[in-house]
C-alpha cells in the first residue's frame, strides 16, 4: 500500500524545507491584548496501533456529523513540510535557500496555527529557526525523518532507508529537535514523499508515532503560479481536511503568495485553522482520538 505524494518528480535531490542561509529569525511577536495564542495539548492525541501493531495512519478528520447529526465542524489544518536531505549541506552552504522565513512570519501575522513536519537534518542546519518555530505556541513540530530518504521504493528518486534503520531515522530527528531547543514537538510522523508500505508501518511501530498524511495536495512543490496552488487548495478543502504544503523557498517558491490568498478565502467560507493535534481530536464524541 503506497500512498499518493504531493512531491513533484524529483531530479535526484529531495524537496527541501524550512531552512536556509537567512538572517537570524525574529522572535514571535507578543500576543495581541485580549487574544490567546493556540496552546498545544498537554498530551497530543494519537491513534491506536493498527493491525498487528502497525503504525496507524491519519489522513483527515472524518467528515460525518457525529451521532447527534451535527454538521461537520469547518476546520482545516495547513501543514508545511520542512524537507532537507542528509546530503544537501553543500547546497545550503553555497547559498541555496532551503527556508522560507517570510512564510513563517506571514502565518504568525495571519494567526494561522500550523504544523511543521521537519527533518532532523534541517533542524541541525538551522537550529535557530527550529527553536523559534518550536517554542512559538502558534506552531507544533512533527517528525519528517532525519534524512528525508524514502521508506519504500520507488519514491520519486529518493535514496531508500533500510528497514532496520527506519525507527532510528525517527528517533534521530526527535533528538535533533530537542538539541535545537524546540519544545512544541508532537508524536506525529510524515513519510518522505508520502511513500510507505506495510513493511514501513511495521518497522516504525517501536517509535510510537502516528503517521500523518493528507487529503488535499496543494501542488506547491516546484510551482511558480501561486494562484494555481491556491485554487487547488480552495477546490479541495472540506470540513476536517488536512493540506500538505511546503516552506521551501528554492523548491516551493509560490507558497507564501498562495497562502496570502488561501487563508482569507477559507475564513470567508467559515473555516477555522487548527494544528494537526487539534484536528486529530474526535469532536463528535468529545474525546481525543487515541
Amino acid at each position: 500500500m503506497t500512498t499518493l505524494t504531493v512531491l513533484g518528480v524529483l531530479t535526484g535531490a529531495a524537496l527541501a524545507g524550512c531552512g536556509g542561509t537567512s538572517p537570524a529569525p525574529s522572535p514571535p511577536p507578543p500576543p495581541t491584548p485580549g487574544a490567546s495564542a493556540p496552546a498545544a495539548p498537554e498530551k497530543p492525541p494519537t491513534m491506536a496501533p493498527g493491525p498487528a501493531g502497525r503504525t496507524p495512519v491519519f489522513e483527515r478528520r472524518p467528515s460525518g456529523g457525529g451521532a447527534a447529526g451535527r454538521a461537520a465542524e469547518k476546520v482545516v489544518a495547513l501543514t508545511f513540510d520542512a524537507d532537507m536531505t542528509a546530503d544537501q549541506g553543500p547546497r545550503a552552504a553555497s547559498g541555496e535557500r532551503f527556508d522560507n522565513p517570510e512564510l513563517v512570519a506571514l502565518l504568525r501575522r495571519l494567526k494561522v496555527p500550523s504544523t511543521v513536519f521537519m527533518t532532523g537534518r534541517w533542524a541541525e542546519e538551522y537550529p535557530a529557526q527550529a527553536k523559534t518555530i518550536g517554542t512559538d505556541p502558534m506552531f507544533e513540530i512533527a517528525n519528517h525523518s532525519y534524512s528525508h530518504y524514502a521508506f519504500s521504493s520507488p519514491c520519486y528518486g529518493l535514496p531508500v532507508v533500510g528497514e532496520a534503520a527506519m525507527a532510528r531515522e525517527v528517533e534521530r530527528a526527535f533528538s535533533a529537535f530537542r538539541k535545537a531547543g524546540a519544545r512544541n514537538v508532537v508524536p506525529y510522523f510524515r513519510f518522505p514523499g508520502g511513500c510507505y508500505d506495510d513493511t514501513a508501518l511495521r518497522a516504525l511501530a517501536p517509535a510510537n508515532v502516528t503517521a500523518v498524511q493528507w487529503d488535499v495536495v496543494s501542488g506547491d512543490a516546484f510551482a511558480t503560479d501561486a494562484d494555481a496552488v491556491a485554487e487547488q487548495v480552495l477546490d479541495g478543502v472540506r470540513p476536517g481536511s488536512l493540506v500538505v504544503m511546503h516552506c521551501t523557498r528554492s523548491a516551493a517558491p509560490a507558497t507564501e503568495a498562495a497562502v496570502r490568498r488561501i487563508v482569507p478565502e477559507l475564513r470567508e467560507r467559515g473555516y477555522r485553522f487548527v494544528k494537526v493535534s487539534e484536528l486529530m481530536e474526535d469532536r463528535s464524541s468529545g474525546v481525543l482520538r487515541k
